[in-house]
């Protein structure tokens, strides 16, 4: 298996590495993942994020496995038991029925290997073409609101959302950032800021519930988010507080973007009350943890309801931009999301 490096996943030597976003931004952790169950809980624990990452990162560990001469039986479980790691985000799945396809095949270890090799490259080549057709979208000057973490560490391209405000900046459009901190576990506090630091990208963090007044305010000219699953009316489920920022630049006519390669899309999903949404744990709203230890502030025996993803009708978005495309309402409703690859 050749060498492939992103920025939270790398394969060196046929060993597969995982960069430990729980950590990040105080320390740069890469964490060796040899087997399924270490997988599965790196993806369950968010040390492996993003929908693109997460699908990318279970085929990445199976290729690893059918070099190190799994049989096609064992290869054929682990990539089941990878596939039910998370619910909602369906590029977990979509990828792995490929490594299944792969699998089939009669030289079965090396269809494996060059399946994942394919997804890793076709992922990198998706994000470059959203993040081109989404920077049309931006004006120079542009102060862009963006919620969760959608750039490299959730890709192994340059990222959806995020990948659009990088290369925005790159050709020089002087944009500002504005980053949700993501309640409750700071992905934008945390891997979003750490992300646009890296990039030299002028931004400011704020408080989820901050939003609104910038809006009113008239500070916000336009908003890209990404998508965990795009249902076939184009309603898409995303990080929890999406929604809100919907409903919000509705009301203060924000334009309203979300940013997702083909490979986000549900066409079985025939609208967003057919997403399945994740139910996480109680202590992630009762305190935090990180690199620099945990505390919780709530009662211990508080009662917690702490959905994953929310769900935004596509009546609220502005534009779907995909690698194919961007798309308004009046073409999602005639059904332009049924046309997409794969």
């Amino acid at each position: 298996m050749v060498n492939l490096q992103a920025t939270s996943l790398k394969v060196l030597n046929n060993q597969l590495y995982v960069l430990d976003q729980t950590v990040l931004p105080q320390q740069e952790i890469w964490l060796h993942c040899q087997s399924v169950p270490a997988m599965v809980q790196m993806i369950q624990g968010l040390q492996l994020r993003g929908a693109p990452a997460i699908g990318i990162g279970a085929c990445l560990l199976l290729a690893v496995l059918a070099e190190a001469g799994e049989s096609r039986a064992g290869l054929q479980q682990a990539a089941l038991t990878l596939r039910a790691a998370r619910p909602t985000a369906v590029n977990l799945m979509n990828a792995i029925d490929v490594m299944l396809a792969a699998l089939g095949q009669a030289d079965y270890r090396q269809a494996c290997i060059t399946a994942a090799e394919a997804l890793f490259a076709e992922d990198v080549a998706l994000c470059q073409r959203m993040a081109e057709l989404g920077a049309e979208l931006v004006h120079q000057g542009d102060r862009i609101l963006t919620h969760c973490n959608t750039g490299g560490l959730a890709t192994v391209g340059i990222g959806t959302a995020l990948g659009v405000i990088r290369t925005a900046h790159q050709q020089g459009k002087n944009i500002q950032v504005w980053v949700d901190e993501t309640r409750p576990l700071l992905q934008g506090g945390r891997l979003t800021a750490w992300e646009l630091e890296q990039q030299h990208i002028p931004y400011h963090l704020i408080c989820d519930n901050m939003a609104a007044m910038l809006m009113a305010q008239g500070r916000v000219d336009k908003i890209f988010v990404g998508s965990d699953r795009i249902a076939a009316n184009g309603d898409f489920a995303n990080k929890i507080g999406t929604y809100n920022l919907a409903v919000l630049a509705h009301y203060h006519q924000v334009p309203f973007y979300v940013v997702a390669p083909y490979t986000t899309v549900d066409p079985e999903c025939a609208t967003g009350a057919d997403i399945p949404i994740e139910q996480r744990a109680a202590a992630e709203v009762k305190g935090v943890a990180g690199a620099f230890g945990q505390l919780c502030w709530a009662p211990e025996a508080a009662e917690v309801y702490n959905p994953a993803f929310d769900v935004t009708p596509a009546s609220l978005v502005t534009g779907w931009v995909l690698d194919t495309g961007v798309f308004n309402q009046q073409q999602i409703a005639a059904g332009a999301l049924n046309r997409q690859p794969g």
